[in-house]
């Protein structure tokens, strides 16, 4: 009899083991398959491309690679010879139209001021016509010295942004030409993070849920909120060949991938003690109140299951 209740007891443990087992393996399926989370985050940063507005040789370089600068700092200078010689022309040539529209408006005022000489309505015209066809020159002149200072000022190429050089390559004697870039500035204040979720839980998402991060290696976790989310991936089989046909993926028909979709989330604070860069990797997990439901649900789950084994065993 004694040895019947022992197999009892046991059969009895045994099948509330696999009973508990069964439901932590459904809810943690659910909970990995089904919940809005995801190990696959990245740091996302925006770079400015800088690139010179004149060409020219490089003659100074004024930063080094991983160096804060500011809005406004030279970054480096290009030979400024022949933009100040194109300067010094155009200031002459200003100097030079200058003289000619006050000797043009003298003449005319002079045709009129003559004592007994009579002068043609015809004359009138065309000497005031000279004035101004002057005084038009002059004000081009005028406008070919700006340019040309504009242009002497850019040989010294300054930030566009507050950030941190990156990937400096450039040196001295380099020649820069313009509008090509060659130098870039990460902006610091422009920090956000990709998290790429399964489209099986984009619909659990909405802007502006309240969202948690946590970056591989740093041990505080970071907070922020969804601020939009992508609308559209590129899709491999959009591609054609070289003879215009589409080129479609073999795909196994028993096998279906979730795609991921981008979701940008936006960092409220980023600790002062973190070194963050673009690149790194975050778990990325909402915390939203449907989140918190579906949380507090597996909680509750679980606390049920063990009340229940406790009252199982309590009978016994």
């Amino acid at each position: 009899m004694l040895s019947s209740a022992h197999r009892l007891i046991r059969l009895t443990i045994t099948i509330s083991i696999l009973v508990v087992a069964a439901v932590v393996v459904v809810i943690l399926w659910d909970y990995y398959t089904a919940s809005p989370w995801t190990r696959n985050g990245q740091v996302r940063v925006q770079v400015a491309n800088i690139a010179p507005r004149v060409s020219g040789q490089i003659l100074h370089v004024n930063v080094l690679d991983n160096q804060p600068v500011h809005h406004g700092d030279v970054l480096y200078e290009i030979d400024p010879f022949d933009f100040q010689v194109a300067v010094d022309a155009a200031k002459a040539k200003v100097a030079e139209r200058k003289a000619d529209m006050e000797f043009k408006e003298v003449q005319a005022q002079w045709r009129k001021a003559i004592p007994g000489v009579a002068v043609s309505q015809e004359e009138k015209k065309q000497y005031v016509a000279l004035s101004q066809q002057a005084a038009a020159q002059y004000a081009s002149a005028q406008a070919d010295l700006r340019q040309a200072e504009i242009n002497l000022d850019r040989t010294k190429v300054r930030s566009s942004i507050d950030g941190i050089v990156t990937n400096l390559i450039m040196r001295p004697g380099d020649f820069a030409t313009a509008g090509v870039v060659n130098m870039h500035v990460i902006d610091t204040n422009s920090y956000w993070i990709d998290g790429y979720f399964e489209e099986t839980k984009v619909h659990d998402l909405d802007e502006g849920d309240l969202v948690r991060m946590d970056l591989m290696g740093y041990h505080d976790p970071l907070f922020g909120h969804i601020e939009s989310i992508t609308r559209g991936i590129a899709s491999n089989n959009a591609l054609v060949n070289e003879q215009g046909l589409p080129t479609v993926d073999p795909v196994y028909t028993w096998v279906r991938l979730a795609q991921r979709i981008p979701v940008r989330v936006k960092i409220d604070k980023v600790p002062s003690d973190l070194t963050l860069a673009a690149g790194m990797t975050a778990t990325v997990t909402v915390v939203s109140e449907t989140g918190n439901r579906r949380h507090r649900s597996t909680q509750d789950a679980f606390q049920h299951f063990g009340d229940d084994v406790r009252h199982l065993f309590g009978h016994k």
